[in-house]
């Protein structure tokens, strides 16, 4: 079966699964395969329990009726999407970088739908896998597209260009994450690179802030590209705070914007939603009410009041650069009573130990550095301990048995750690 039968198959469904206990009925189910899975040995359950159709690479699934047979599940996906995208004539922005790629993406989402019927990636699902699903959720009703791209592995941005095909592109910044994988924060910015180098070969356009100096080079040296910038100087903004949430205003265009976002490092990601908005012609008034109106969840830079405490919960994900930001505005935030709950950063190969300690002297110059004032989670962390000038734990679990034993109250908390260190389960005991 070619793709272009397959797609035909595809828009008779009523979506695509890719998890057998998640079935919605007459959908098209695609057998994926990871390291701990394989959804060929849930094909049969799944045409049972209402798919239309099902996509497998296994032969022990042959025959069964309903079942399409391919050489790769996976690649097939991904050919669906590129082949579903290329049916539409609309606009399709990309979005990837270090930090804040995800907020940036949903603030820009938010912007773009109260003029535009739009299709946006869902949470972070970035990814070779996620990717494809965004594309497929595109229908005839949608005008614009806003798909993050993710990578920890260099290519992968490159890669994901071939299926997306964006006529738009915007790195919000270069910094240190997923070092494991990338060798060198060089690896990060040639891979997050690849999105100009596409844009490039495809005369797109780029939304860039000029203020960071390692995306002005990347985005200016391009050549046949048309290049918006955004940003903190070339539209005069200025952040402010009000209960701990950023506000700001800008004077290109002027416009003034309370938001429920933690940090002024969210700044940019406001800025460049703002950029986007004016460059697709959303009016003024509804830009600043989107940005107004935007929640941020999933905890990412969200305000969360317990019943005794105020907590910053940020501890979706971590990685040096948003790290030192958090806590610099931890830093300056007006509180009588502040704790410090990090966890470990991940996936930062060789250069963890001393990316870990940095965050120690960072947390030490902001003058937070005291017993009552910080806990560090994890194995990283643990390896710095340094006498009781601060409280360690190995694990979460050693963490949530000390704070169950604790009364603490009328605090300002700040709880950031990679997602795989799972600090959330903490804000119960806050």
């Amino acid at each position: 079966m070619d793709i272009k039968e397959l797609h035909a198959i595809f828009r008779d469904c009523s979506a695509v699964c890719t998890d057998s206990r998640n079935i919605i009925p007459d959908s098209i189910f695609f057998a994926l395969k990871g390291e701990n899975f394989d959804g060929n040995r849930f094909v049969k359950q799944s045409l049972d329990a209402g798919c239309a159709f099902a996509v497998s690479d296994s032969i022990d699934n042959e025959g069964i009726h309903g079942c399409i047979t391919v050489e790769n599940v996976l690649k097939t996906l991904q050919d669906l999407a590129e082949y579903h995208r290329m049916q539409f004539d609309i606009p399709v922005l990309a979005i990837t970088g270090t930090n804040g790629k995800t907020t940036t993406k949903e603030l820009v989402n938010a912007v773009l739908s109260k003029k535009y019927e739009t299709v946006s990636t869902r949470g972070n699902l970035n990814n070779h896998i996620g990717t494809p699903l965004t594309l497929l959720n595109i229908n005839e009703n949608t005008e614009i597209a806003i798909v993050e791209t993710g990578a920890n592995h260099p290519c992968e941005i490159a890669a994901l260009c071939e299926i997306v095909h964006p006529g738009f592109g915007l790195i919000t910044n270069i910094g240190k994450a997923h070092l494991e994988g990338f060798g060198s924060e060089e690896g990060v910015k040639k891979t997050k690179g690849e999105l100009y180098d596409y844009l490039e070969k495809n005369r797109g356009v780029i939304f860039y802030n000029p203020d960071d100096a390692t995306v002005k080079t990347m985005a200016e040296k391009t050549q046949g590209t048309i290049l918006v910038k955004y940003g903190k100087t070339v539209m005069g903004a200025t952040a402010g705070r009000n209960d701990s949430f950023l506000n700001f205003s800008t004077s290109e265009p002027d416009l003034t914007v309370n938001t429920s976002l933690v940090g002024e490092y969210n700044l940019n990601n406001a800025l460049a939603a703002i950029s986007v908005g004016k460059y697709f012609d959303v009016p003024d008034m509804d830009i600043v009410s989107a940005l107004t109106e935007y929640k941020p969840t999933a905890n990412r830079s969200q305000l969360v009041k317990t019943s005794s405490n105020t907590v910053i919960m940020d501890a979706y994900n971590a990685n040096p650069s948003s790290m030192e930001a958090a806590i610099n505005n931890f830093a300056c935030l007006d509180a009588k009573n502040k704790l410090l709950i990090l966890g470990d950063m991940l996936e930062l190969g060789s250069d963890s130990l001393k990316e870990h300690r940095r965050i120690t002297d960072i947390i030490k110059n902001c003058n937070l550095w005291n017993k009552e004032k910080v806990i560090l989670i994890g194995d990283m962390f643990g390896r710095l301990k340094d006498g009781d000038t601060a409280i360690y734990f190995t694990s979460k679990s050693e963490a949530e048995q000390y704070l169950k034993n604790q009364t603490v109250k009328s605090h300002l908390i700040l709880i950031k750690a990679s997602r795989g260190t799972g600090l959330e389960i903490l804000l119960k005991y806050l």
